[in-house]
Parts: C-alpha cells; structure tokens; sequence
C-alpha cells in the first residue's frame, strides 16, 4: 500500500505562485503515477497533472503554460509550482499516487488528505 500527504496551500494574491508537495510512502518502488486533481466548490473532481512514470505529463489544458509538476532525487515526492494564479484556481488540491505492485497488472489510486489554495484579493 502506498500513503500520499500533501502540504503547502495557502491564499495568495490573483497573479501569484504557491508551491504544493506531495510525498507517498509505503511501497513507493511500485508507484506507476503521481499527479494532482481539484475541486472546486460544487464541482466535480478534474485533473489538473499527471506524471506517469516519473517523465511522461499530461497537463489540464486550463494550467498549461502555468502549473509545472516535478519530482525530487528521491522520487516519492512530487511538487507542483503554480504560477499566474487566477481565483478561478481555487480549489482543495488532491495529490494522488498510483500503485502497480505487480506490473503490468492491476493499478490501485491512492489519494491524499488536500490542501485549500485560495486565489483572492
């Protein structure tokens, strides 16, 4: 089993950055895929990135050019720098890993606690 903790929400400006972390623990040599999804008040759960692998990503087209994902040395954690913040990107962020303890085979998502960010003047 892998265990997934997020930190670094806050509120900040509309035009500013915050930096998210995620780290997973448990069988982290079996994690396929890490990423982070939100939700906004009253909406559904989106993606907002995926990181297969630890090279291939795949960007919600509403972040591109402004969320960048990123993995540490150590691979069980994750970052996501989220420049140009508009207050449309309020949400509780959810980091996930994805775990693959006999590849190829079955995949089992696992979901960490979120963490509020806040886009507000």
């Amino acid at each position: 089993q892998v265990q997934v903790v997020e930190s670094g929400g806050g509120l900040v400006q509309p035009g500013g950055s915050l930096r998210l972390s995620c780290v997973a623990s448990g069988d982290i040599f079996s994690i396929y895929a890490m990423g982070w999804y939100r939700q906004a008040p009253g909406k559904e759960r989106e993606m907002v990135v995926v990181l297969t692998r630890g090279v291939n990503t795949n960007y919600a087209d509403s972040v591109k050019g402004r969320f960048t994902i990123s993995r540490a040395d150590a691979k069980n954690t994750v970052y996501l720098q989220m420049n140009s913040l508009k207050p449309e990107d309020t949400a509780v962020y959810y980091c996930f890993a994805d775990h693959e303890p006999a590849p190829p085979g079955r995949r089992y998502r696992y979901w960490g606690q979120g963490t509020q960010v806040t886009v507000s003047s």
